[in-house]
């Protein structure tokens, strides 16, 4: 363990209202951060990791989003933690490493010995404790968190080869167009502050380059006018790379599982995983029922206190059921986030959907999918307010917000 006078700080990328387009309908009506997974919004399963991180100072969530949309979150998740956790907005876009380095006055404040990043739309299993240890073993400004992939989807990601022996980042590309290695870039990190020293090193190679340029010579213009600013500054691309094979970076490789949350589809998967975790990390969130007094209950499901099941409904595996939802008798839920004040009535049945905030579904109503999480129609979508009347069919199909379906559907996206 590292001594106690060594103090860790926690950054979370949480992106944009421009940067969640891919997660709509659900990203319309709440910042996709604050959408929930097993029962907690995206931004607490990072944060409520990070708590595990021995001697945390400090939480900072970095974005694009208006204060306002975080602060009742910001301040809730502080009380329930006891660590400090605070949003700071950006400007403007940095990039990934240059929006750190735009804070790091305030993340240096504690004088941490460590920086912990991560993205907030990464579903992991974090071992942040294990990978700070594996840090401090290997030296080096920054460990990655790796794992292995399919061939077929690793380019989908940054790739990167490591030695077999130390654990060294030999080498990074960023979603190549080739075939480079089944390891892949995790978007979770441990950094020292010489991290910043990285960073404005590539801003002042940039501001020199573009002193350098003679503006008479067609070809110089043509390369300023395409270069970034000198501010914004990529992870991957203009720091990993570069880094890679001058013993600095190094890598640890997880066991656990990995996803990333870009489209609402995903979401219900990642939703599952986290979901079976509680199993292990917080079993008073999972709910329980043999069909008495309570619902039955098959699976991992997580039920809102204030929700209302009726005991004759069947729920699971893998529902989340949020704040004021009512559930009708002999209803049956699989596989599906059910959003606050959604109303499902009597033996209607939901498969591989979720339901939008205030939506209702009617009597002997279906609303289904095929379950293909990474497919476009893949999983239901059913925006805000909703309406499904009785005896109506959905079949994968996304439905914008505020509509009424009294016919049934397949296949088709509803605007």
């Amino acid at each position: 363990m590292g001594s106690s006078e060594e103090r860790v700080v926690a950054v979370i990328m949480v992106g944009g209202p421009t940067k969640g387009t891919r997660f709509r309908p659900l990203s319309l009506n709440t910042p996709k951060p604050l959408f929930p997974l097993a029962g907690q919004p995206m931004v607490h399963h990072p944060i409520s990791a990070c708590k595990r991180i021995p001697n945390l100072a400090q939480i900072y969530l970095i974005g694009f989003y208006e204060e306002r949309e975080f602060t009742l979150y910001v301040s809730s998740i502080s009380n329930e933690l006891k660590v400090p956790v605070r949003y700071l907005k950006e400007d403007k876009p940095h990039g990934s490493a240059g929006g750190l380095y735009n804070f790091r006055d305030l993340i240096m404040e504690d004088n941490p010995s460590h920086i912990v990043l991560l993205n907030c739309d990464v579903c992991c299993s974090f071992p942040l404790p294990e990978m700070l240890e594996a840090h401090r073993r290997y030296g080096g400004i920054g460990t990655i968190l790796v794992i292995k992939v399919s061939a077929e989807s690793a380019n989908q990601f940054g790739e990167l080869v490591a030695d077999p022996v130390t654990n060294e980042l030999l080498h990074y590309t960023e979603k190549p167009e080739t075939f480079v290695s089944d390891l892949i870039n995790c978007g979770v990190y441990v950094f020292t502050p010489d991290i910043f020293t990285a960073i404005q090193g590539v801003s002042t190679q940039r501001k020199d380059r573009a002193n350098l340029q003679r503006l008479s010579s067609f070809e110089a213009l043509h390369d300023v006018t395409r270069s970034l600013p000198k501010d914004f500054v990529r992870l991957d691309q203009d720091i990993l790379s570069p880094l890679a094979g001058k013993k600095q970076l190094y890598t640890y490789e997880t066991s656990g599982f990995w996803e990333q949350i870009k489209t609402p589809g995903m979401s219900l998967k990642c939703s599952a995983l986290y979901l079976s975790r509680y199993r292990f990390t917080s079993p008073n969130l999972l709910a329980s029922g043999d069909g008495t007094k309570s619902a039955t209950i098959i699976g991992d499901v997580y039920i809102h206190p204030s929700a209302k099941i009726h005991p004759t409904a069947k729920i699971g595996p893998n529902v989340s059921i949020s704040a004021n939802a009512r559930v009708g008798a002999g209803a049956r839920l699989i596989s599906c986030i059910i959003l606050d004040d959604v109303e499902i009535k009597e033996n209607a049945v939901v498969i591989h959907a979720i339901v939008g905030w205030k939506s209702s579904i009617g009597k002997w109503s279906r609303v289904q999918a095929g379950g293909d999480y990474n497919a476009k129609l893949g999983v239901t979508i059913l925006g805000e307010a909703v309406g499904v009347e009785d005896e109506v069919v959905v079949v994968n199909c996304i439905v914008l917000p505020n509509k009424t379906l009294n016919v049934s559907v397949q296949e088709e996206i509803i605007l």
